[in-house]
């Protein structure tokens, strides 16, 4: 088993008094003529109020120290374990409605040859040869075979009919990188294991899986259910270069303005956001080797993206009907910073390692924190940085490229799938006739 847990005031008024009970001080304006004179008279007692004052000082440091790394305390404990709290509420154990919330996010990968892998990704149309690693020449198998349990509950186990069923209808959205297109990839075929006529399921515009198509949407005809994917992969605004923009400039990005495919997203039932794999110097950047100053740095890019994403979602999509998730940042294991050393291991760690861009996942949990919009945080870092075993690594399409962010399907995003459909299937969705309400089991 292989496991992991994630997860000021000045003293103005203190000064005040200190200075009150010491008196005014030396060369002070209010010093009288009367006491200067008492002050010539008596120089030896005129120390022993300074001697006071600076023990008093002392102390009254030392006490504003101490409430200092307090309220640090406080605030890095709020941060960290109420907003995570808010992150997993709604995630319910094997009690059912009414039990207590479960960070399911706080678990351990556990062998499960029994039930995993949950579908074949070369009898899935709807997978993409580039994730199928077994198809690509992979030969071990082990890395299929492992399942997300969390410490304190249990996860119902996936069952694609009662998830057909319970998305009769719908119109289930995901907008993000690539890592979201895995995702999407994933939560299809994971669902085609439920459909008896495999004829009633296709892509609605006829269009192959690939990464260069912006938009792909797949109808499950029998139930009306679609499952789209738009790629984002910044959620703002991406435009090209200024026309006397420098030529190392190869885009812009608008900060403040959402993603013009946004108007799309809004009238889901269920959206999944992600961002996170772009923002970084070698995405964002062609530096041909040389320093690149900027106005902002990327973590602060990042937040005013967020904020823009935040903005739209409490301003554009109604709560009443969509539930909105948000994926974290997912951990890749490159064996150094130049993304040229990829080492796949056939077990999974002992212990979480990876890049988990860790300063991403800070800003947004503040940025959340401040949201009225409920928003589910799928909060999944934690769960990949111990899966060094599932990536593409070698068994890539074209072989040519090494890749140690990406996993193999089936593989770790199946199981953020599993949780999706655990909180969807454990949950009241929406009202209108969309009121879904299902034990645990």
């Amino acid at each position: 088993m292989v496991s992991g847990s994630a997860g000021s005031s000045r003293s103005g008024p203190g000064r005040a008094s200190a200075r009150a009970a010491a008196g005014p001080g030396p060369g002070s304006p209010r010093v009288s003529a009367a006491a200067a004179v008492l002050a010539a008279a008596l120089p030896r007692r005129w120390w022993a109020p300074s001697g006071v004052s600076l023990e008093r000082a002392a102390r009254g440091f030392l006490r504003a120290s101490a409430a200092l790394a307090l309220c640090c305390a406080l605030y890095l404990y709020v941060f960290r374990h109420v907003g995570r709290a808010r992150a997993v509420a709604g995630f319910l154990g094997d009690g059912g409605l009414g039990a207590e919330p479960c960070d399911v996010f706080d678990g351990a990968w556990v062998p499960d040859a029994g039930h995993h892998p949950l579908y074949n990704s070369t009898e899935c149309p709807f997978a993409e040869r580039g994730f199928d690693c077994l198809a690509n020449g992979r030969n071990d198998t082990g890395y299929l075979r492992w399942r997300w349990k969390p410490r304190r509950c249990d996860v119902p186990r996936f069952a694609a009919r009662a998830a057909l069923e319970r998305l009769r209808g719908k119109r289930v959205v995901f907008v993000g990188d690539s890592m979201s297109r895995t995702q999407w990839e994933s939560f299809i075929c994971m669902l085609m294991a439920g459909v008896d006529d495999p004829k009633t399921v296709y892509e609605v515009n006829g269009n192959e899986i690939t990464k260069i198509i912006r938009h792909l949407a797949v109808r499950f005809a029998s139930h009306g259910l679609t499952v789209e994917f738009f790629r984002s992969v910044f959620l703002v605004q991406q435009r090209p270069a200024p026309r006397h923009a420098p030529k190392r400039v190869k885009s812009t990005l608008r900060l403040d303005r959402i993603d013009n495919a946004s108007r799309k997203w809004a009238n889901a039932d269920v959206l999944i956001f992600n961002t996170g794999h772009w923002w970084t110097a070698t995405k964002l950047f062609d530096t041909a080797g040389r320093s690149l100053k900027l106005g902002t740095s990327i973590d602060a890019a990042f937040r005013m993206a967020l904020e823009t994403w935040a903005s739209w979602v409490q301003k554009r999509v109604d709560s009443t009907r969509t539930h909105v998730f948000f994926r974290t940042y997912e951990p890749s294991h490159w064996g150094d910073t130049s993304q040229k050393v990829c080492e796949v291991t056939e077990q999974p760690l002992s212990e979480a390692k990876g890049n988990d861009k860790s300063e991403l996942g800070a800003i947004l949990d503040d940025v959340m924190a401040k949201m009225s919009f409920p928003v589910t945080v799928l909060n999944v870092t934690l769960m990949g940085a111990f899966r060094s075993d599932a990536h593409v690594g070698t068994w890539s399409y074209p072989p040519t490229i090494l890749d140690c962010s990406h996993w193999c399907l089936p593989g770790v995003p199946d199981a953020w799938n599993e949780l999706v459909f655990s909180y969807l299937l454990t949950n009241v969705l929406a009202k209108d006739g969309r009121v879904n309400v299902v034990t645990a089991h």
